[in-house]
Formats: C-alpha cells, sequence, structure tokens
C-alpha cells in the first residue's frame, strides 16, 4: 500500500466526491485535521477551514475544492503506475488536497500564518460553490493577505484568471411551409453569419505582469426547429467568451456586440446569461512574489476562470498553483506523479517559510 505524499494522494483519489456528494471526502479531511492541535478546525456544510493562530504578521490562504466531475471509461477507482496515480481528480485536484493536508499536519510553526480552506462544489454552478458560501456565511474565515488556489499547473505559478462570459442570441424568422419557404424566412439560416464571424474571431493577446493572456471566443450551442416540414421562425445560438483581467464583464460583452451587432435585427433578442469577471495577476504581493521565486520558473497566465477571481473580488490577490497537468482536468486519463506531489510540496513549503 502506497504511503507518505503519494498513499495520501491514492487514499484521496479513492473517495469518490462528484460534485454535490463531497461528505465523505470532508469527514475525511476534517478528521485529519482535527489531529493537529496547532490548528482550528471549523465545518461549514462540506466546506472545511483550518487555521493557525500564531499572531503572524501576514497570512496566507490556500484554497482547494474537494468536488471531482462524474468518473469516465473506468477511472472511478485509483490505478497505480510505478510512481504514478491515475483516477477522477487526481489533477484536478486531489494531488494539490493531499498536498495541503501533509504541509497542515507537518509545518505547526509557519513563518506566517495558514488558513487551509477545502471546499465544496467547484466543478458545477456558481451558485453551488462552496467557497461562495463561505463568503456569505463565514467571511471571517477567508480573512488573509493572499491566497493560493492548489489547481493543477504542472508546477509552475497560473496567475490570476480570465473572466468568463455567456450570452444566448435569438434570431427571428417568418413560419412557412417547406414546400413554399419563399412566403416565410428561416431563421435557422440567419445562423450562418454569426456563426462565421464567431469562426472568425481574432483573439486579442493582452501582457499583463508579463503574463500573455488569449482570449477566446466560441459558440457552443444552437437551437432551433418545429417540424421536418416547417420554415422554422426561431433560432439560437449561445455564445462563450472568455476574456482577459484587464476588461470589465460590460467591456468584454460590448466588444461581443460590437463584432456581432450588425447581423442583428429588430424583433431578435441578446441575453447574457451568466459571467464571471476575471482578475489580475497581482504577482508583486511579496508572498505570490515568493511562490513565483521558490518555483525557480516563469509565470504564466491562466487562461480559464478560477476561484483566484472569488478572491480578488474580496480584495485578496491570488494565484494558481499545484500538482498536476492542467490538460488533464476531466480526462480519463487524468493522473500525478510522486515528482510533481514532492515538487509542490517543496515549492509551498518554502512559501511558509519551512524550506519544504
Amino acid at each position: 500500500m502506497p504511503t507518505g505524499l503519494f498513499g495520501l494522494t491514492t487514499a484521496l483519489v479513492a473517495i469518490p466526491s462528484v460534485s454535490h456528494h463531497e461528505e465523505a471526502i470532508a469527514d475525511a479531511v476534517a478528521a485529519a485535521l482535527e489531529l493537529c492541535p496547532w490548528l482550528s478546525v471549523e465545518r461549514v456544510g462540506d466546506n472545511v477551514v483550518a487555521r493557525t493562530d500564531l499572531g503572524r504578521r501576514s497570512r496566507v490562504l490556500l484554497a482547494g475544492h474537494l468536488d471531482t466531475v462524474p468518473p469516465v471509461d473506468g477511472n472511478e477507482e485509483p490505478r497505480i503506475e510505478g510512481d504514478t496515480v491515475y483516477g477522477v481528480g487526481a489533477a484536478d485536484m486531489k494531488g494539490g488536497l493531499a498536498v495541503f493536508l501533509h504541509l497542515a499536519g507537518s509545518v505547526p510553526e509557519p513563518a506566517m500564518d495558514v488558513t487551509w480552506c477545502f471546499y465544496a462544489c467547484e466543478e458545477v454552478e456558481q451558485r453551488f460553490n462552496g467557497l461562495g458560501h463561505l463568503w456569505t456565511e463565514r467571511p471571517d474565515l477567508l480573512q488573509a493577505d493572499a491566497a493560493i488556489l492548489g489547481e493543477g499547473t504542472a508546477g509552475i505559478v497560473e496567475a490570476g484568471c480570465q473572466g468568463t462570459l455567456r450570452i444566448l442570441i435569438g434570431l427571428a424568422g417568418v413560419r412557412a411551409h417547406t414546400a413554399r419557404p419563399s412566403t416565410g424566412r428561416n431563421a435557422i439560416h440567419r445562423l450562418a453569419p454569426i456563426l462565421t464571424a464567431v469562426a472568425g474571431y481574432q483573439s486579442r493577446h493582452p501582457v499583463l505582469d508579463g503574463c500573455e493572456y488569449v482570449e477566446q471566443l466560441q459558440a457552443v450551442e444552437v437551437g432551433g426547429g418545429v417540424a421536418p416540414n416547417v420554415v422554422p421562425d426561431h433560432a439560437s445560438v449561445l455564445i462563450n467568451h472568455r476574456f482577459a483581467p484587464d476588461r470589465t464583464v460590460e467591456e468584454a460583452e460590448s466588444s461581443v456586440k460590437e463584432l456581432l451587432g450588425a447581423h442583428l435585427e429588430p424583433g431578435d433578442s441578446w441575453e447574457l446569461v451568466e459571467f464571471a469577471a476575471g482578475a489580475p495577476p497581482a504577482l508583486s504581493h511579496p508572498i505570490l512574489a515568493g511562490l513565483v521565486a521558490a518555483t525557480g520558473a516563469a509565470p504564466a497566465a491562466k487562461q480559464g476562470w478560477t476561484d483566484v477571481a472569488s478572491f480578488w473580488a474580496h480584495g485578496i490577490p491570488a494565484a494558481n498553483f499545484g500538482p498536476g497537468d492542467p490538460l488533464l482536468a476531466h480526462t480519463p486519463g487524468e493522473h500525478v506523479s510522486t515528482g510533481q506531489l514532492e515538487r509542490a510540496a517543496t515549492v509551498l513549503g518554502t512559501v511558509l517559510g519551512t524550506g519544504g
């Protein structure tokens, strides 16, 4: 049976924790943290927060989500091959959780006070997000000078994060019989110029704190149709835009409207159905600068959205750092290796003032 940090990761991967079903893993995490007399541990639902109270001049918060996406292709159970463990959540982000638990249990005297936050429902809609619930119900538990989110980043710092928004565009037509289409107007055909414009989108590449963000625009869902012999009088397309943190949600939406607005007419609809602002790199903060220095590697921009944005919205600079390849997240071959785990533990140990 694997031991140490690798064994801890394997044990966490073996606990099913698909979103909305995190009770068992929250139980295990809370039980482990409660073995550490230097930590005060509180549980809010299936969110577990442990804190030192050493009177240090600064506090860092390390946060990681307990949930995973549903398993696929038989990766429900961990599989060990050499120094690598495979299984759902291995890279996203049970490897990171294992590193956190290892450090929480082995560093009783960090150079700064530390908050360890393990939260539920990150992989689903924002209204379920455990970190959001903590901000609403117990914001006192989350106060810190800086935060590190343990997302898999292949051992480098991924700075800030991009914002995201979804726009639902509805196009009007005139219903008619397909034998006499000239008496109507096909709303589905009206999707063509919009889809062409989206497919030809030219990304912005703003550079912030030396990190290059690459904006994206994608059509992610289309709808329409009445019956096989009816010219449809309505069609829709859902657009997803990932935008750099130098833009607000309003500015990002306006840029999409500038690209697509010429194809809309009276009677069409435009609805911003969901959005989340991004977060700038904030790498000038001493704790985050120390994190970058400890990796010995140049930081990169976080191209997706993460809860780094949640911390930034509450005035706390944050960055992403953890073991595991982010490109493996949510895939059947998700895995993390002993080397990745040990490197992450050494880097974070250095940040906490222990040298690992």
